[in-house]
């Protein structure tokens, strides 16, 4: 009985020790395919920028919002649709917002400026402290007797049967100081008529000053009541507004880590 469970023993061993190298190898297999793609990935990112060496930035071409990938019509809230009436010998209809013909933005494809203002400023300033003391002293004075004992016996009960402290405490401080201005203006079409008379529009502009590309996009759903009489709105009074400030060149670049770094940013967890 003892050599056939000594042999089991060692079988086990043996599948236990082919389990862990087995384990060993995925994770070695793992990390060398990461390692492999993030190297693809930066090789093809080097070669893209190896090519633009002495280049300006390009610029893209004039496309159509609604054609691009990825592109999805705007779906809103709306009340039920009502029917135009019209007055007998009247050249007014109801709805309109001018005798004459406006001038402003009200259907696919019109244009109307865009006003960013954008001026952000937050202050925050936060604090936590904690401070907590615990003691615990616990004792018998006259344990069966033992005042009546003397010498060694008397040594050997126990005078103090627990005592313990701690001690606690924590200080937390922080603080947000966040300032943000946005001043220009950016011409914007009309993507999509909403059933309740509201409009999607959408603009981008791009920039290009020596080596370095500025991109300003902007994107929202706009009401006709608060376009201006000389076709522009206020970018506060967008809806939903998506406003995109940035650009990319040789400055960008510079200011930005190198991809190796991001990588190790994200996979280290210390």
């Amino acid at each position: 009985m003892s050599k056939y469970r000594v042999k089991s023993c060692m079988n086990s061993l043996g599948i236990d020790r082919l389990i862990f190298n087995r384990a060993k190898f995925n994770r070695i297999a793992l990390a060398g395919t990461m390692l492999t793609v993030i190297s693809v990935a930066g090789g093809c990112s080097s070669i893209d920028r190896l090519s633009q060496i002495g280049e300006t930035p390009k610029l893209s071409s004039i496309e159509n919002p609604t054609t691009q990938p990825g592109y999805k019509p705007v779906q809103m809230p709306m009340p039920k649709p009502e029917a135009v009436s019209y007055n007998a010998n009247s050249l007014w209809r109801n709805g309109s917002r001018s005798f004459f013909k406006d001038q402003r933005a009200h259907q696919i494809g019109d244009l109307l400026t865009v006003t960013v203002n954008i001026t952000d400023q937050a202050n925050f300033a936060n604090e936590t402290q904690r401070s907590r003391s615990t003691s615990e002293d616990s004792g018998i004075t006259n344990f069966l007797g033992s005042g009546l004992l003397t010498g060694t016996a008397a040594k050997v009960l126990p005078g103090r049967l627990l005592t313990a402290d701690a001690t606690s405490s924590s200080d937390g401080k922080g603080t947000i100081q966040r300032q943000e201005s946005l001043t220009t203006n950016i011409a914007a079409v009309v993507t999509q008529l909403l059933p309740n008379g509201n409009m999607v529009v959408e603009g981008k502009q791009e920039i290009r000053v020596n080596f370095e590309m500025r991109e300003l996009i902007v994107a929202g759903i706009v009401r006709p009541e608060d376009i201006q009489s000389d076709n522009t709105i206020d970018s506060s009074k967008i809806a939903q507004a998506r406003i995109a400030y940035g650009g990319h060149g040789q400055i960008s670049d510079v200011q930005q880590q190198r991809y190796g770094q991001q990588v190790m940013d994200v996979l280290l967890p210390f």
